[in-house]
C-alpha cells in the first residue's frame, strides 16, 4: 500500500523535486553503509581493551587541582535541616 502511494506521489513531482528525492535516497543509503555494528560496546571489547580505552579517555581529561569541598562528600549535606 505504502509503496503504491509513494509511486503515485513520485509521478506527480517535477525534475527538480525528483533530484532532491534522489539525493535524499543516496544520503539514506550512505548512512546505512556507515552504520555501526549493533554489537554493544561491552561485548565488542575484552575487559583488558575496555580498561585500556578507559585509561586513555581519563588521561585526556583536563588536569586541575580543583576538588569538591569536604561538605560535598558528607551525607548530611544532602538533606535539609
Amino acid at each position: 500500500m505504502l509503496r503504491e502511494n509513494l509511486k503515485r506521489e513520485l509521478d506527480k513531482l517535477n525534475e527538480e523535486q525528483l533530484h532532491k528525492i534522489a539525493d535524499f535516497i543516496a544520503f539514506i543509503e550512505y548512512q546505512a553503509r556507515q552504520a555501526k555494528p549493533s554489537t554493544p560496546f561491552l561485548q565488542s571489547k575484552t575487559p583488558v581493551e575496555r580498561a585500556k580505552e578507559f585509561r586513555q579517555w581519563v588521561s585526556q581529561l583536563p588536569k586541575t587541582n580543583v576538588s569538591l569541598p569536604d561538605e560535598a562528600f558528607s551525607r548530611q549535606s544532602i538533606y535539609d535541616e
